[in-house]
């Protein structure tokens, strides 16, 4: 039985060596892959790094995609090309040349302890929320059913995320 298309969000980051560079040939490895679709893709933001060691700026975005990989499959293709990329997992929340978070996919919540979807800590994270609103605004999360526009509208502030190249990095790599 063919797996119906599905839309899914991932979360990109990177704060090690060329920024962009590393951004943009994830998603070439992260489409080699059949059964994945780029529908859309965020602004790039420069942001602060949360927790973790003292380390430079992250350039942070999200894309949209249809694809016909279930959930675990999709996750594991994505570590995928984390380890071909050479990320390097040697503390919590450290430097780190890509990182690749898969954030919601549609009609699914999970939790175990490889997967868990929304991703656990969506709903805080700033540099996440605002690329990601540029993609889908009206995204229900699942659990606080807001809507990422609503959960960015009612932070107090946004700070350290800074505007740092339009929406069409994706298409130009």
């Amino acid at each position: 039985m063919k797996q119906v298309a599905k839309y899914a969000y991932i979360g990109l980051g990177s704060n090690l060596g060329d920024r962009l560079a590393n951004l943009k040939y994830s998603l070439d490895l992260l489409f080699m892959t059949p059964g994945l679709q780029l529908e859309d893709c965020s602004c790039i933001y420069e942001t602060s790094p949360v927790g973790g060691p003292e380390q430079g700026p992250f350039l942070n975005a999200c894309i949209s995609i249809k694809t016909t990989l279930l959930p675990v499959e999709l996750l594991k293709t994505m570590l995928a090309v984390e380890e071909k990329m050479k990320r390097v997992r040697a503390e919590r929340w450290g430097p780190r040349i890509i990182d690749l978070d898969l954030l919601h996919y549609e009609g699914a919540t999970v939790n175990t302890p490889l997967l868990q979807i929304p991703h656990p800590r969506l709903k805080e994270r700033d540099f996440v929320l605002v690329p990601l609103a540029d993609i889908d605004p009206k995204l229900i999360i699942p659990g606080s059913k807001q809507s990422v526009e609503q959960i960015v509208a009612g932070r107090k502030e946004i700070t350290g995320i800074i505007s740092y190249c339009s929406r069409e990095w994706c298409r130009s790599r």
